[in-house]
């Protein structure tokens, strides 16, 4: 199991039907619009504390 970055459900990530590799990780996604959001703004879903992600 992984945790969808957006929403935090938690997903199977073979069962997964959205999934990004992103600087060399592998992310999954529990939905097509958990999928843009993280696309739109990832260091918000990685970094959330660092202020540079604003």
């Amino acid at each position: 199991m992984v945790t969808d970055l957006v929403c935090k459900m938690e997903i199977d990530e073979k069962a997964a039907g959205y999934s990004l590799i992103y600087e060399g990780e592998k992310y999954f996604f529990c939905s097509e619009g958990c999928l843009e959001e993280f696309k739109r703004r990832p260091l918000d879903y990685l970094r959330p504390d660092d202020p540079r992600a604003e």
